[in-house]
């Protein structure tokens, strides 16, 4: 080997043990985000425009954007959602975020997709009231609606195509790179030790056995008040409290409802199906009282939402 090669060949080993190795994924429960798909460019904006769009209410005056705040965590900023008819729906409105990554949609998981999501809130006589033939008039209407339909879709504007166009865009709203995803991914510095032991105890405590998967929830039904009786403490039952026992009618189902994911969980009070906690440390308060039937430490409580603060992620370029 002559001078030159050896000389290349030693600066080469030495750049090599100069560079930082790339951190490697932490072996957890708890997967981190994946990043935001790369579907048809003229679908994802089609949905994005029709998200917004309120023509698809009974009345013109309520999108899905109406609901479902972006700006907001991807809920309502109100405890329960304004319908097209100006009465509060029964249930406070999920964030939208994330929400291609549920096994289920809606509180009580009455249907699997997106696209069936979409169906139902069109019609829902709380929501906005209408019904998709007049919706696909509506909209095929509309020149410049007429005209991005036909370009994306063959048969130009169906209620199928509305639905799939609003769940394409819906499948982007994905909020990775929050601090606890970093985390997962093997930057271990960028949770304070505080956090981490908040981590353990969430684990320790068994949050982690409901509150799981890439959605840290989303992917399973619980009774609400597994160990204590919530509904008869709260007091003024409705009948949207019986969530899955409305659909199936089977005793089993009273009282149960799809765990709902803690991505962004910091950011979208108030909590639950009614509503009912107005703030993260009310809300962890009654998970440990009727779902674990444990009592913590103050500062175990303390350490704990703290971690759930580190699941805020992102969307745009910056945190919610």
């Amino acid at each position: 080997m002559n001078e030159v090669s050896t000389h290349g060949l030693i600066l080469t080993l030495w750049l090599s043990a100069s560079l930082p190795l790339a951190a490697a994924p932490l072996d957890e429960a708890l997967k981190p985000l994946p990043g935001v798909p790369r579907l048809d460019p003229a679908k994802v904006e089609l949905g994005r425009q029709l998200f917004n769009e309120p023509r698809l209410s009974a009345n013109n005056t309520l999108s899905c954007a109406s609901c479902h705040r972006l700006a907001s965590g991807g809920g309502d900023d109100k405890p329960f959602s304004i319908g097209f008819d100006g009465k509060p729906v029964e249930v406070n409105t999920p964030s939208v975020f994330n929400a291609s990554l549920n096994f289920k949609q809606f509180w009580n998981g009455r249907v699997d997709t997106l696209e069936a999501q979409v169906e139902h809130a069109v019609i829902s006589t709380a929501e906005m009231g209408s019904d998709w033939k007049t919706v696909v008039q509506n909209l095929a209407a509309v020149p410049a609606y007429q005209n991005a339909f036909q370009r994306t879709y063959p048969d130009g504007v169906t209620a199928a195509n509305v639905q799939n166009a609003l769940a394409t865009y819906e499948r982007t709203l994905l909020t990775p790179d929050s601090r606890f995803d970093q985390y997962l991914n093997g930057n271990t510095d960028i949770l304070t030790l505080k956090e981490k032991y908040g981590y353990q105890h969430f684990k320790d405590y068994g949050c982690i056995a409901c509150h799981q998967g890439v959605n840290i929830g989303g992917n399973m039904f619980q009774k609400f008040g597994v160990m204590d009786d919530y509904f008869k403490a709260r007091g003024n039952p409705v009948e949207s409290d019986l969530g899955r026992y409305l659909l199936t009618k089977d005793e089993e189902d009273r009282y149960v409802f799809k765990v709902p994911s803690l991505r962004n969980v910091a950011v979208t009070a108030p909590y639950f199906h009614d509503a009912s906690a107005k703030s993260l440390e009310e809300a962890v308060d009654v998970m440990f009282k009727y779902q674990l039937g444990r009592t913590p430490t103050q500062e175990d409580k303390d350490l704990i939402i703290l971690f759930l603060k580190t699941l805020t992620g992102q969307w745009a370029g910056k945190p919610l």
